[in-house]
């Protein structure tokens, strides 16, 4: 199975941010750890071309990013630092996605050892996310492969709202999201289908809905591949997460969804780790990692 990733994933931040930036050395550290010799081959992501960048976002939008020039409510809305660095740590995680895609397409499953930027829309980032990378590897894709069908599967706790409303006009994507009805982000856009939970929802009713809703809508829609946004933000200990998901419930998740798009349908597979601000902040990058070996043992 072959990860991409990039040691500038890492994007250093005051101690006291939210958002653990860690997780990325710390998550690849334990999937080189874990994984049997020969399962995984990670390798160096490179930025996702520019002009793959502006066929899903404003050039005045990525302008603003690279010389910091965000207005105070834009920039508390995105919540990371605005820079020339942010934007191409930003592009990096983009190219990571679309390498992951394209290695996808050639052997069945591949990941990036990031993305799942879901929060970035054309115009303004929002919520940790700058460039909207699953969008930005499916217009890639989509520029040589124009009638390639594609399914993005949204576990993340958060409604992957950027990605619906980017995709929304193009019938190529489908966009699916189970997400806490009552979460962040306030003002909901509409996927292709959204499986909205209760606040704080158990593991057991969690599951419940993804099973009686996934299989079906891959059935209905056929698609010619996967992009996953994992995320370990429905855990139990999460900070923004507001489900309570066990290691267990988590781990479950994982095997229904590998199952039901590879095992049982045998589509490509892109996998990404979306959100995670775990209170135990090694905690958060050990889930991203598990959810990586799931899918590289099967």
């Amino acid at each position: 199975m072959r990860c991409y990733y990039h040691r500038d994933y890492y994007f250093p931040l005051p101690e006291a941010h939210p958002f653990p930036m860690d997780k990325f050395w710390r998550a690849e550290a334990f999937i080189r750890e874990a994984a049997p010799t020969g399962a995984i081959q990670v390798i160096d992501a490179q930025p996702a071309p520019q002009e793959a960048v502006l066929r899903v976002h404003d050039a005045a939008y990525l302008d603003r990013i690279r010389l910091a020039a965000l207005d105070s409510a834009a920039a508390l809305k995105l919540g990371l630092p605005a820079g020339p660095a942010l934007l191409e740590r930003s592009r990096l995680e983009a190219g990571g996605t679309l390498l992951a895609a394209e290695a996808a397409l050639r052997d069945g499953l591949a990941a990036n050892l990031a993305g799942g930027t879901h929060h970035a829309f054309a115009d303004r980032g929002q919520g940790y996310c700058v460039l909207n990378d699953v969008v930005i590897a499916a217009r890639a894709l989509h520029a040589s492969l124009p009638h390639l069908r594609i399914f993005v599967v949204d576990t993340d706790a958060h409604q992957g709202d950027g990605t619906a409303a980017l995709c929304a006009s193009d019938p190529r994507v489908f966009t699916y999201s189970i997400h806490g009805g009552r979460n962040y982000p306030a003002n909901k856009q509409t996927s292709s289908l959204d499986v909205p939970l209760p606040r704080y929802v158990s593991g057991r009713d969690y599951l419940d809905q993804l099973e009686a809703t996934l299989g079906p809508a891959l059935d209905d829609f056929l698609p010619d591949l996967v992009f996953w946004n994992s995320g370990a933000d429905p855990h139990e200990h999460d900070r923004f997460g507001q489900m309570r998901l066990t290691d267990a419930d988590l781990a479950a998740r994982d095997e229904h969804v590998l199952d039901v798009v590879g095992t049982r349908r045998g589509l490509p597979l892109v996998v990404l780790y979306g959100g995670g601000y775990n209170r135990d902040r090694e905690h958060t990058a050990r889930l991203h990692a598990r959810t990586v070996l799931a899918a590289a043992a099967r």
